[in-house]
């Protein structure tokens, strides 16, 4: 085994030196102030091989030269520096099966004098009888520690620097010495939090880019002024459709507080979102009901997604319970999958938890600001609708069982909603231009029962809401009606490996009679689900008009249900509907650690026909929507949420009921998303 020389410079704290010495071989050594020598017993010479560091090698270090001596005792001489003083440890034994001497250079302090001789230490005898030619392996190290498996001796209080002081232990890292960059969100920066701009107030900036390209078929009616095909054939006109939208969205967050174990104690928070959305279509009067606009609208939009602040009011255990308030314009979700609300209305709300996180509750009055109908924002400068929302819920842990989640909730929906309003492509947003088309007010309260996360290997979410009250002037009667609405979905999952099978069930019930003085369909408040694929799907993406009955959509964008409205950004709740009835199948497949696919089929019916047959002036309309058949890459090439590609495709093969309203005809989408986020 050869000789091994390891080298350490420690900066501050001096010099290691590590000699590795093979056995079997009985040594000594000397020290002196300023060299030190390793000896081999009498008439054994010690062969050298190797090269030795030389003296520029080791200029920054303790040492001034390493090197053998002559005549029949072969020594290892090794010369330090006059201003260092040197401990030694022997040992054996180590990983390497070697006789180790370990040398420890450290700088004397100022006043210290090194004229004492240190006396000879003589390494533990050995069997010479195998002994052999030395060769040297010599490692010179720029290194705070050896490397792994070294016996290192016990440090000593002078081998330590002088600690530095920082002025928080945020700043720990940064008086160290590594630049920081303004641009780089994943190293220590001001603008991501990261440290405080003064006192315990931090600053977080978000800024997101989302691109979507759209293509798509969707019924689309002929123009009742002008039209572009002369031989469009009754109301159907052609169904090709692109879209083009742009959102970036700059999201502000200041606020106090130490977040590592309690809520932050103020918050302010401002998200603009800008828009730009173009829109072309076959038909005219299908992007404006100014005919002379034509085919195609470009549009351009800022909306306020949040703008509010948030006061911690106090802890109430010593697990940092808390209650706090929220004043402003706000996101919030009523349940787990957004089926009753997700909006991000004007409101003050309070919320907590207690018994160590394990309930979490919200107490809320909301006030739905109107929104842009062509990018889907807040339009502040409409002000707030005349729609109220009050809702409190209750999030419970572990019930009934370890791993679930239960919800308890109960929402009012005051509306009081009785001018004419049209949108800004001069369409009529309220009321509703169906039936009798008159101006209505309407009192819905919800009770809500909801469940999310796993018993054993079955995942589940469900929810179940019962939705009453009255309203006044009904659609088709004009008189006060009874609201009495069901709705239930549940969607069961299990995971094989890198692959989830997904179920998914939905009942949204439907009005058997338009004309008596009972309200029986399900309507939410502002829909956004994410269910059974999401807006993948044909019929949650796709706004899908009524034609020939009102103008008004059957199911509105982003949104499941066959609700009615003029549209879901500025329509109101209407409980004379179809319904729905949805069961699927899907799968989510994580084919790699950056790549997914997902498939989802979901069968589509009417829950009752009674209302379409109503406005259609007819009794011969299905209950079969059709089957809906989607597929979706999401492609995250950093396996992060920074960057996120994705692209869909959707075909809605009709069943009689879609054939009854609008044809045979096979309608599809394909969309490509862009997600960039910093």
């Amino acid at each position: 085994m050869p000789l091994s020389i390891e080298i350490f410079d420690q900066s501050e704290a001096g010099t290691l030196v590590i000699l590795d010495l093979p056995p079997p071989a009985a040594l000594d050594f000397s020290i002196s102030p300023t060299w030190l020598t390793v000896r081999g017993p009498l008439k054994t010479r010690l062969a050298v091989m190797g090269r030795l560091p030389s003296s520029s090698e080791l200029a920054d270090t303790a040492l001034s030269g390493i090197s053998f001596g002559g005549g029949e005792e072969q020594a290892l001489r090794i010369d330090y520096r006059s201003n260092y003083s040197v401990s030694v440890t022997s040992s054996e034994g180590n990983p390497r099966g070697s006789n180790r001497l370990v040398l420890r250079f450290v700088p004397k302090a100022p006043e210290a004098v090194a004229t004492a001789r240190v006396p000879t230490v003589a390494a533990p005898a050995m069997d010479r009888s195998a002994a052999g030619a030395l060769t040297t392996e010599v490692v010179v190290a720029k290194t705070t520690a050896p490397s792994e498996g070294h016996a290192i001796p016990r440090p000593r209080t002078e081998d330590f620097a002088t600690s530095l002081p920082v002025p928080d232990r945020w700043r720990i890292l940064s008086s160290l010495g590594p630049p920081q960059k303004w641009y780089d969100p994943y190293n220590q920066n001001p603008l991501k939090a990261d440290f405080p701009i003064h006192d315990e107030w931090f600053f977080n900036l978000t800024a997101t880019s989302d691109t979507i390209i759209e293509t798509r078929e969707v019924p689309t009616p002929v123009g009742l002024q002008s039209t572009r095909a002369a031989g469009s054939n009754d109301v159907f006109g052609g169904y090709e459709q692109a879209a083009l939208v742009q959102n970036v969205a700059l999201e502000f967050v200041y606020y106090e507080g130490d977040t590592v174990f309690r809520p932050v104690d103020w918050e302010f928070r401002f998200t603009p979102v800008f828009n730009m959305n173009y829109t072309e279509v076959d038909e005219i009067l299908a992007v404006d009901a100014d005919p002379g606009t034509g085919q195609e609208r470009q549009r351009t939009d800022v909306g306020v997604q949040s703008l509010f602040v948030d006061k911690h009011l106090w802890n109430v255990s010593d697990n940092y319970d808390f209650d706090s308030i929220r004043l402003g314009i706000q996101p919030f979700s009523s349940d787990f999958r957004g089926f009753l609300f997700q909006d991000s209305p004007f409101g003050v709300r309070l919320f907590g938890n207690r018994m160590n996180n394990h309930i979490q509750y919200n107490v809320a009055w909301f006030r739905r600001l109107d929104k842009d109908v062509n990018s889907g924002l807040n339009d502040t400068e409409a002000g707030l609708r005349d729609d109220d929302l009050y809702i409190a819920n209750l999030y419970w842990q572990d019930l009934p069982s370890r791993g679930f989640f239960s919800e308890l909730l109960f929402a009012y929906n005051r509306n009081r909603e009785t001018d004419n309003v049209y949108d800004d492509n001069n369409f009529i947003a309220r009321p509703a231009s169906i039936g009798l088309e008159r101006p209505r007010t309407y009192d819905v309260y919800y009770l809500g029962l909801g469940g999310d996360g796993h018993f054993q290997r079955l995942n589940l979410t469900s929810q179940l809401y019962w939705a009453f009250g009255e309203e006044r002037d009904g659609i088709f009667t004009g008189s006060e009606s009874d609201i009495d609405g069901l709705f239930f979905a549940m969607e069961p999952s299990v995971d094989f490996d890198w692959v989830r099978l997904r179920g998914s069930l939905l009942y949204a019930s439907g009005d058997s009679d338009p004309y008596d003085d009972r309200s029986q369909a399900f309507d939410a408040i502002f829909e956004n689900p994410i269910f059974a694929g999401a807006d993948t799907s044909y019929w949650i993406r796709q706004a899908v008009p009524l034609i020939g009955g009102g103008r008004v959509t059957l199911s509105g964008r982003n949104g499941l249900l066959n609700s009615m409205r003029s549209s879901k950004e500025q329509g109101q709740s209407n409980f004379t509907n179809p319904g729905l009835i949805l069961a699927g199948l899907g799968a989510d497949a994580d084919l790699l650690p950056q790549l997914r696919l997902s498939l989802n089929a979901n069968s589509l019916r009417f829950a009752d026909t009674a209302v379409l047959q109503a406005a259609r002036a007819t009794t011969d309309i299905e209950e079969d929507i059709g089957l809906d058949l989607s597929a979706s890459l999401i492609w995250r090439p950093f396996m992060t949420q920074n960057v996120v590609f994705r692209v869909s495709y959707a075909s809605l093969l009709p069943g009689q009921g879609f054939e009854d309203l609008y044809g045979d005809g096979v309608a599809h989408s394909f969309l490509t998303n862009m997600v960039l986020t910093w």
